[in-house]
């Protein structure tokens, strides 16, 4: 299982209340969030290896150089992520209480979580879960991988493979970039095709497939394109031509290798109560204890 970590640590912020706090007033409510989705993911699904996958670089250098709007609406003004106040400080003390448990994080310097998880996921041979909200990672669906999207939260998962893209965006899941990218993603900064909607980024992802033989085929005047569509096409030739490669996840991040299988016993259990002591989260600590023991048998 290898879980887009900050997906689900913002989602654990702003699904628990800020007025969950540790005995000393500091905010945890997405400690204990992340904790208690973990968990319930571990409950259900069982793994026997699972990772935290990180961003170490949230906004890479060479995506906005491909798209300059990339992510742009959430740069802050020090120029970093515009994170919620109360979440940040969170960060550190969660990968803390991980690496207490002996739960692994994984990241790669100049890489985002996406990149990691595609990495991780090309290098395995094993069956592999991706936990995310984030629609661009729906592209790494195949046989042996599945994609558990949160993106309607935990109780709404969403089990996609490549029948159940297919069925849900009428496109191939390898061809879930090249979609996206004629669509276009507010939430990434991504424009998109301007007079391009999804109805019609499927009907000539279907029809055509990759974005370059999209190009292709405007060029050559192919009557597949639907009324006007070609035309916008050409227009957005420039866009085109380096979104792909900004949108698709990488699978070449350095990522050294980590010891992923779920811990037996904690590695560290004197930290581990101490900080479950500490911050006040006790009973997600248990329950994480308990999801491991029984994932591991």
């Amino acid at each position: 299982m290898l879980v887009d970590a900050a997906g689900l640590y913002f989602r654990a912020f702003y699904a628990v209340p800020e007025s969950i706090t540790a005995p000393d007033g500091r905010p945890v409510n997405a400690v204990r969030g992340f904790l208690d989705m973990a968990a319930s993911l571990i409950e259900r699904r069982r793994p026997a290896r699972w990772v935290a996958c990180l961003d170490l670089d949230w906004r890479p250098a060479f995506r906005v150089e491909l798209v300059p709007t990339y992510k742009a609406h959430r740069v802050a003004k020090d120029g970093g992520e515009e994170v919620p106040h109360a979440l940040s400080p969170q960060v550190p003390l969660l990968l803390e209480v991980l690496t207490a448990f002996g739960l692994a994080c994984a990241g790669a310097e100049g890489f985002e979580a996406d990149d990691v998880i595609a990495t991780l996921a090309e290098r395995d041979e094993d069956p592999v879960e991706v936990v995310t909200g984030d629609r661009d990672l729906i592209a790494l669906a195949t046989e042996r991988v599945t994609v558990l999207y949160t993106g309607r939260g935990l109780a709404r998962l969403e089990t996609l493979g490549p029948a159940e893209v297919l069925a849900k965006y009428g496109v191939p899941a390898a061809h879930y970039a090249d979609f996206a990218v004629l669509r276009g993603d507010p939430s990434d900064g991504l424009p998109g095709v301007p007079g391009v909607g999804e109805k019609t980024a499927a009907a000539l992802v279907g029809r055509f497939g990759a974005i370059e033989d999209i190009v292709a085929a405007a060029d050559a005047g192919d009557d597949g394109f639907p009324a006007g569509a070609a035309a916008k096409v050409r227009k957005a030739r420039d866009y085109l031509a380096v979104a792909p490669a900004a949108v698709r996840g990488r699978t070449d991040a350095a990522v050294a290798e980590v010891a992923d299988h779920l811990p037996a016993s904690p590695r560290d259990p004197d930290r581990l109560a101490a900080l479950a002591d500490e911050l006040g989260v006790a009973s997600s600590v248990a329950r994480m204890h308990k999801a491991i023991a029984a994932a591991v048998g």
